[in-house]
């Protein structure tokens, strides 16, 4: 029942998935947040921070700063086991693309992660937080 709760509950919090992200949007996020990852899997901090936005950037300063957060608060995303993208929905006028990841100790989790697009027009991560998770992936 709890966990029926907390799942209504982040659900309001998100808001349902995002129907009108553009094809070429969702394609774009699911590409930084893997090649993030993919920074992660070899502690490039260099490329890893230039995938975080201006704001992230600015509250660790530093590539080596803004890898020691990860690994130490982040290890499902830092380094694991698998990886399922989910639907992308919304908070506060920005896309959040939930993704099933299966850490190193194995539990399941969803990461959340909280998208912002730049005046470029690319797409930098502005946050991500971690929900335990149920479901395994396939």
């Amino acid at each position: 029942m709890v966990r029926r709760i907390a799942a209504l509950l982040l659900f309001c919090i998100l808001g349902s998935p995002v129907a009108a992200q553009a094809p070429e949007d969702r394609t774009a996020i699911e590409r930084v947040i893997r090649e993030q990852m993919a920074a992660f899997r070899t502690d490039d901090a260099a490329t890893a921070f230039a995938f975080a936005a201006p704001s992230i950037q600015a509250m660790f300063g530093t590539p080596d700063k803004f890898l020691a957060m990860v690994r130490r608060g982040y290890a499902p995303v830092y380094r694991p086991r698998s990886v399922e993208f989910r639907e992308l929905g919304r908070q506060d006028g920005n896309p959040v693309q939930r993704v099933l990841v299966i850490g190193p100790d194995g539990v399941p989790e969803v990461a959340h992660y909280v998208m912002e697009r730049q005046p470029d027009g690319s797409w930098r991560i502005a946050g991500c937080f971690l929900t335990r998770s149920e479901e395994r992936t396939t």
